[in-house]
């Protein structure tokens, strides 16, 4: 018996929603990580883009244990000598939440083209209403 290996023109794409009000970001972001990747699916090719859609929703209303909120920073270059730059996930929260949730997923995805194209397929929104009702999604339990 021979081991199945999904092809790129066989894959199905579905459309899940999660709600994250009250959850912590952590536990989103693998739920999230892991539908975009296809590891939830009996068909899951590591090889394959294989992954789905996912649509995060209630972003702003997501919850960071401990002292995250304070401590934890987020770090990134201009590009200029100098240029480092941080900024604390108490601002980011306020300022800018989807991109909060972006980065915590987009950190558990792989570092290659595979993963570069599953975050392509994530859609979040800081509040409770979406634009992709046409896609019909489905809701994504988070435990």
């Amino acid at each position: 018996m021979s081991t199945f290996m999904a092809k790129p023109e066989t894959v199905k794409r579905q459309w899940y929603v999660i709600d994250a009000k009250g959850k912590t970001l952590g536990k989103v972001a693998v739920v999230a990580a892991n539908i975009l990747r296809g590891k939830h699916k009996p068909e899951f090719t590591p090889h394959v883009d294989c992954g789905d859609y996912v649509i995060i929703l209630n972003a702003k209303d997501i919850v960071l244990t401990g002292n995250k909120l304070e401590q934890k920073k987020y770090s990134y270059h201009t590009g200029y000598i100098g240029g480092l730059k941080q900024i604390s996930y108490k601002e980011l929260m306020a300022k800018n939440p989807e991109k909060a949730v972006w980065l915590a997923v987009k950190g558990m995805l792989p570092k290659n083209s595979i993963g570069a194209k599953s975050i392509t397929r994530a859609k979040i929104y800081a509040e409770g209403e979406h634009n992709q009702q046409a896609q019909q999604p489905v809701a994504y339990p988070v435990d």
